[in-house]
């Protein structure tokens, strides 16, 4: 009984290891040209939605336990999507 717990045990953490690289991608630091260094993070697979990306509203960061609080109401693929353009202090509808 003990070996079957262990083997158990031993698959979810293999599993849980592999499942949290499956769904994010590692993000090096770098120095940005007004020298402030940018330290490294993970970040969701880029793909052509916004709202599995961590910081979406109702999302959790699996890395920092954040809630996502962008509703990316400039991204056509959030159902919070804002089809109103401002330019200056016009507002134009599409």
């Amino acid at each position: 009984m003990k070996k079957v717990m262990l083997m158990i045990v031993a698959f979810c953490l293999v599993f849980t290891m592999f499942s949290n690289n499956a769904l994010a991608d590692s993000v090096r630091g770098y120095y940005r040209s007004n020298g402030t260094y940018v330290a490294p993070s993970y970040r969701s697979h880029p793909n052509h939605t916004v709202t599995d990306n961590y910081s979406f509203k109702g999302n959790t960061n699996p890395y920092t336990g954040q809630e996502g609080h962008n509703y990316y109401r400039h991204n056509q693929t959030s159902p919070y999507y804002d089809r109103t353009i401002r330019y200056n202090s016009e507002t134009i509808r599409h």
